[in-house]
């Protein structure tokens, strides 16, 4: 068979039978199309004609023209599809990705704002007054302290506030449901902010509102991230992500248990959270190093 009438089967298969996002499709017929054109080259034109060789020399020809191993990576596991699909279908006998490996990426430990960063939303008067200002204080303090995804604060109503229970019911992944606790001094602080949300948009079931008096979007709280954290801390980047990231190092910093805080952040598994175990990790040997006398001793 013909690559490139393999080629548009596919494509007609991940577009119409599996309904992939167009831009997922895209990337997966850019990166096969980049492996048809190279192996062109050689007069590979049957899909029978391809081996395992050929996949070797076309990662090494894009490792060696700068491509890197998380891009490299998502290369392989684009053609890697595609050769199941030929299989599927019989057009191809052998497994030619069967000892072909992916390069290993180095985990990217998670940014997370310090200390003495978060502590100043506390007391940072840059916090415009009336509704607006209190509405973003707010939220800052709300992301830290719950560790909610921005799609759960955004999907918030007065509704999902236990105040006698002191928790908040959200909404996560999978429209799963789960309660985080709340202390005395953030529920004092959402008291207040209902109150002066009340005075400026009466019966609105949404916690927070944007200044139409709609619920508020996910770029809404983006921006709100942005604005404030860019003048209060020194990271590479901010976001509301930032913050769940913050939440689960520092809870791990001060002890916690790695289940309880994995209850809290709604992590399906045990190892979408033992990634913060490595940045605690860190933190330990910076203290380490500063603070025990062999430690100064060697350096």
């Amino acid at each position: 068979m013909k690559i490139n009438d393999a080629i548009e089967a596919y494509e007609r298969y991940v577009a119409t039978e599996r309904r992939l996002a167009t831009g997922t499709v895209e990337n997966y017929m850019t990166d096969i199309k980049s492996f048809r054109d190279y192996i062109a080259e050689a007069e590979v034109s049957e899909v029978e004609q391809i081996t395992a060789r050929d996949v070797r020399s076309w990662l090494m020809a894009n490792m060696e023209s700068g491509v890197q191993d998380n891009t490299m990576k998502r290369k392989l596991s684009s053609i890697r599809t595609w050769f199941r699909f030929m299989r599927k279908n019989k057009w191809m006998d052998t497994d030619v990705m069967a000892k072909i490996k992916s390069p290993k990426c180095p985990k990217k430990l998670p940014i997370f704002f310090k200390e003495s960063e978060v502590e100043k939303i506390y007391n940072a008067d840059i916090f415009p007054e009336g509704y607006e200002g209190e509405r973003d204080k707010l939220i800052l303090r709300m992301l830290y302290e719950t560790g909610m995804r921005r799609s759960e604060l955004v999907g918030l109503t007065v509704g999902n506030i236990d105040f006698s229970g002191k928790s908040l019911k959200v909404l996560g992944k999978g429209n799963k449901e789960r309660f985080i606790p709340v202390e005395n001094e953030l529920l004092y602080n959402i008291k207040n902010y209902l109150a002066l949300k009340e005075k400026e948009w009466p019966g609105n079931g949404s916690l927070f509102v944007n200044s139409r008096g709609n619920g508020i979007t996910v770029s809404n709280v983006y921006v709100i991230v942005n604005r404030y954290m860019q003048l209060l801390s020194d990271a590479d980047r901010t976001s509301p992500h930032i913050f769940r990231h913050t939440f689960a190092t520092h809870m791990l910093n001060e002890g916690a248990n790695i289940d309880a805080i994995k209850e809290l952040l709604g992590h399906a598994n045990l190892n979408a959270t033992e990634i913060y175990t490595h940045t605690t990790r860190e933190h330990l040997k910076e203290a380490y190093k500063h603070a025990h006398p062999r430690a100064s001793k060697k350096q």
